[in-house]
């Protein structure tokens, strides 16, 4: 009996990280639109060919959440690795900090975040079929 409820604990921790999954993808999605992203990244599949999204002009420190930085621009960079070197893409640019709407922050502080979240869970993903090559060819290192 420990083990049935065992695996109903699994499955509805499944269930649930797949909701928060898939919340958040429709969520990145409605910001990639209202916050103009397409203008520089034409497709939304696109933007997970970026290696990091970084902001410049607002915290996203749990101590200064939001907190725009004064007198600094804010954009969205993308970083990408081009010819094994790190490139940076102004993804989009919003102006002086102080001069830009609550909601705006709000919104631009939220996108990068739940991009973050999304690659992570693509990384997951990765890791997660690694391991199941390793368990079902009983890969040998070459040496």
């Amino acid at each position: 009996m420990e083990k049935i409820e065992y695996l109903k604990q699994l499955i509805d921790q499944i269930l649930i990280q797949s909701t928060i999954r898939a919340k958040n993808l429709q969520r990145l999605r409605e910001l990639y639109e209202d916050l103009g992203i397409s203008q520089k990244v034409p497709t939304f599949e696109e933007l997970f060919t970026f290696n990091a999204i970084n902001l410049a002009g607002l915290s996203l420190q749990k101590e200064t959440l939001l907190l725009p930085q004064p007198k600094r621009y804010v954009q969205i960079i993308g970083i990408k690795k081009v010819e094994n070197r790190s490139k940076n893409v102004n993804i989009r640019y919003f102006g002086k900090s102080e001069n830009l709407e609550k909601e705006v922050i709000r919104n631009i502080a939220e996108f990068v975040l739940r991009w973050r979240l999304e690659k992570g869970y693509i990384a997951v993903d990765n890791y997660q079929e690694l391991l199941g090559e390793l368990e079902s060819k009983k890969v040998e290192p070459a040496l």
